[in-house]
Order: C-alpha cells, then structure tokens, then sequence
C-alpha cells in the first residue's frame, strides 16, 4: 500500500470519531449484504444524514482529496463529468458531494418490471462518471452500476467509497479496470476504536481475524 494513500486514510480519522458518536458502528455478528457472512462488525454509515456538518464535511473531503489525486503527476483519478450516487447507501454521499463540487449528479432507478434500471437525471452520450458509495465490501453493487452505466453510454474509471471493508472489492474493481478511493479501511477505522479504548481488546481482535481470514490481511503467523 502506498505511503500517500495510507496517510490519507489516516488522516480521516474524524469520521471514525463521527461514526462512533452517531453509534453506527455495531459489534456482534452480523450477515451484511449478499458477500459478508458472520461478520464482528457493522458500520451504518447512512446514520451521517442525521449528522449535516459531517455529511458536509464528508463531501468536502471527498472533494479535496480527489482534487489532490488529479493534480498528481501521475493523476490517480481520471476526469469526470457527473458523479452517479449507488442506491441507497450512496445517494446521501453522491448528493452531498455533487452540491460541493458543483457537478450534476444521476443515479439508477430500478424499473418496476424488474427489467434492468432507467438512469436518472441529465448525460450525454460518452459522458465520463464518477461512482459514488457509502462501503465497499465485494464490489457488486458498484460494479453492477459501471456496467449499467457503460450500456448507457457512459465511461467509468473511478469509484469513490466512505468506507473499505478489505474483503476483496478493491481488487475486484482493479481486474475490471475501476480504481477505488477509500477516506477510511475497516483496518484504520478499528485500530482507532482499539487505541483511543472505545472498544475491548475481544472486539478488535475478532475484527482483525475477520479480516485475516475474509479480507485481504497478512496473517500475524
């Protein structure tokens, strides 16, 4: 992992504080999704509508961050013209971040038929799109929206996500040519509950196991 790209999510530990405050992270065992089965931790990020400024600093960060990415000499995220909020977990995000950025936002809407889903809002043919979501965990549902997208007409490169559940969607969006941008892993976000003694040793242990076992961690062997 590069040195920049931790330090930024390091960096982001605000929102671990935030997620903690609002109570959006859960411990227990939990089956999250159609991927994550038995897993120690739950992470309800959509609890941040209930919280405007960090919803606003959110998008803000988003923003500056992926600034920082294209001014790169080697730019790691390519331009974009629109972002595209994955339901539901991401509209509250893209939304946020389209308001701040200034930039037109759409979205998927499920057809009633059950017959793929109409995009909402205003593009055009070879548009470039920036995926918006709140977690990552296997990368399906992003993936499913960069494939809806491409049968639109439009381009995807990036995805940007509040939070990385390190169990294999990264790695899953590289093999199809989608890069992510995370502002916090599930790695980060638990070594900062562990340390700042808001959880016990119990917890983040089972976690980090999780992790090693279902994710994409070295082993302490």
């Amino acid at each position: 992992m590069a040195q920049s790209e931790e330090f930024a999510r390091s960096s982001n530990l605000w929102l671990a504080e935030t997620l903690w405050e609002l109570g959006a992270v859960q411990f227990g065992s939990f089956t999250l999704g159609r991927t994550t089965v038995d897993s120690p931790v739950y992470v309800n990020l959509r609890l941040l509508i209930g919280h405007p400024e960090a919803l606003w600093r959110v998008a803000h960060v988003i923003h500056s961050e992926i600034q920082a990415l294209q001014r790169k000499l080697h730019p790691q995220v390519a331009p974009f013209d629109l972002v595209a909020g994955v339901p539901f977990g991401g509209l509250h995000i893209a939304a946020a971040y389209s308001l701040s950025a200034k930039l037109p936002m759409i979205y998927l809407h499920p057809r009633p038929d059950d017959l793929g889903s109409d995009i909402e809002g205003l593009y055009r043919l070879n548009q470039r799109a920036l995926i918006m979501d709140d977690l990552l965990a296997g990368g399906g549902s992003i993936l499913e929206t960069a494939l809806q997208l491409g049968e639109a007409g439009l381009m995807v490169r990036d995805a940007v996500v509040l939070l990385d559940r390190q169990q294999g969607g990264r790695e899953r969006l590289q093999d199809q040519g989608v890069n992510l941008v995370s502002l916090l892993t599930l790695e980060v976000l638990v070594n900062y509950l562990m340390f700042s003694g808001k959880i016990s040793d119990e917890q983040f242990q089972k976690t980090m196991q999780f992790l090693r076992t279902h994710g994409h961690l070295e082993s302490d062997s």
